[in-house]
């Protein structure tokens, strides 16, 4: 699967505007699964929603957040059924935003992009928040007084909509990343509009890989890569990725060249001696392949 540099640079347009909107950039990655996608369709389906919203809404006080949360849970969880898919982590289709809204159901991420679609089009602001191993949504709130200090709800996307406090977000994360992570609260800082679509991408090419699905990889790490071209990470992925595909001319481009930008400084860092000793032996028997082939 190849897509072409025109692709790649709507895309990057899109993602890098600053306009809020997250789900034109979804479903053009859901193209690449799905290139006969009418992305049109499921923009008016969030249109829909988020106008169902703002109606039960009307009928909420306007600067009560708990009871916006409670509407927004109502609809979307107990009205329209979404929820978070427990029994088949590794399918694609947790990851593509227009099988998510077909299906109603999909991983943390996609459930939140949902979600902050509908609430801002129901003028509800909600952000997002790149919480290791579990994306979560925060929702600013007033308390009220003259002072209108500012506190934070905190949202788990996947589990309809609970409310979770501190300790719930330090179980969270012992349970999702590592028990010996120490908490912060800058972790439930929220995410920025470039930083959802690239955990988006991040997920989606982690799960391509999984499943021996190269070609689909590869376009991910294209798309990675016009978003921010000094993921080097990306770059070296590209490269096996191309050597996967016996696209080895591109292979041996891409591995020598991260090489050549990560080699400063590896002899202190033990693991980056071994991952470029690996990395410098692939580049040698790409070297001998490409003069075969020429």
């Amino acid at each position: 699967m190849m897509i072409s540099s025109s692709f790649i640079d709507k895309f990057s347009q899109i993602a890098k505007s600053p306009e809020p909107d997250l789900a034109t950039s979804g479903l053009l990655i859901a193209k690449l699964e799905y290139p006969n996608l009418d992305a049109s369709r499921y923009l008016e389906r969030l249109d829909e929603m988020g106008l169902a919203v703002l109606e039960r809404l009307n009928e909420a006080p306007e600067n009560d957040p708990l009871r916006r949360i409670e509407v927004m849970n109502a609809y979307l969880y107990k009205e329209k059924g979404f929820t978070g898919n427990k029994s088949q982590l590794n399918d694609p289709r947790n990851n593509l935003l227009n099988a998510v809204i077909d299906r109603k159901t999909g991983i943390p991420i996609m459930l939140a992009v949902v979600y902050i679609e509908v609430a801002r089009r129901a003028g509800v602001t909600v952000e997002g928040v790149n919480f290791p191993g579990h994306f979560l949504l925060r929702i600013p709130y007033l308390n009220g007084t003259t002072d209108h200090v500012d506190f934070d709800l905190i949202v788990d996307p996947f589990h309809s909509g609970a409310i979770l406090s501190e300790s719930d977000c330090r179980h969270l994360l012992n349970r999702s990343v590592n028990p010996q992570m120490p908490f912060d609260r800058r972790l439930l800082m929220h995410a920025t509009k470039l930083q959802i679509i690239i955990r988006m991408l991040v997920n989606l090419k982690r799960l391509y890989v999984t499943m021996l699905s190269f070609p689909q990889a590869r376009a991910i790490t294209e798309l990675l890569l016009a978003l921010d071209p000094s993921a080097m990470a990306e770059l070296r992925d590209r490269g096996l990725l191309a050597y996967q595909l016996n696209d080895f001319s591109t292979a041996l481009k891409d591995l020598q060249a991260y090489l050549r930008f990560t080699s400063r400084g590896a002899p202190q860092v033990p693991e980056k001696n071994e991952e470029h000793a690996e990395i410098w032996e692939h580049v040698k028997t790409l070297r001998r392949r490409v003069a075969n082939l020429n």
